[in-house]
């Protein structure tokens, strides 16, 4: 198991829609268990494998607020059935939008459809935290991270910031 690098934005990859995986095997189970050390280092709640430049249908989240009771979830080609009409605004953030948050409005609950570490087909009937954080990730296979869901100018505000820290890194 190794931690990986999360990819930032503006990166042409975090916008790829990620490819079903067709079975989960050791490299997938090997993958997710990176995306799991990577997640935790960062430290973040949740991580899809295209995060870390891998465009195959993984996310990855532990909400738990223990550090010493960790209860990591796995999804393999996630695909969320139902969704609650009542939705909710949370702050979100995300990893390859560092340092940077949000308000955004998501249904509060929803069922979501996947394949877990061992390939075995689950459904999850999810809420509050856990909804959001499964939404945030599956967006990301679609290529969609949360700061689209905001304005034109507050986006581009956000992704200008963004590259230029980049930039700075670079130079220094």
């Amino acid at each position: 198991m190794s931690v990986k690098k999360i990819l930032t934005e503006p990166n042409k990859l975090l916008r790829l829609i990620s490819k079903p995986v067709e079975k989960v095997g050791d490299e997938e189970r090997v993958l997710m268990d990176d995306m799991l050390d990577t997640m935790y280092e960062a430290p973040g709640i949740g991580l899809a494998a295209i995060q870390i430049g891998v465009p195959k249908r993984i996310i990855v989240i532990d909400i738990s607020k223990d550090e010493n009771k960790k209860e990591p979830r796995y999804f393999v080609n996630p695909v969320i059935k139902n969704k609650n009409k009542e939705k909710v605004k949370y702050e979100e953030g995300c990893l390859s939008v560092p340092d940077q948050f949000a308000e955004i409005e998501r249904p509060n609950t929803c069922e979501v459809e996947y394949l877990d570490y061992d390939g075995k087909k689950k459904l999850l009937k999810a809420d509050g935290l856990l909804a959001i954080c499964i939404q945030h990730e599956i967006d990301h296979l679609e290529g969609i991270l949360f700061i689209d869901y905001l304005s034109k100018l507050k986006k581009s505000m956000i992704i200008k910031k963004l590259s230029k820290i980049r930039i700075n890194r670079e130079i220094f």
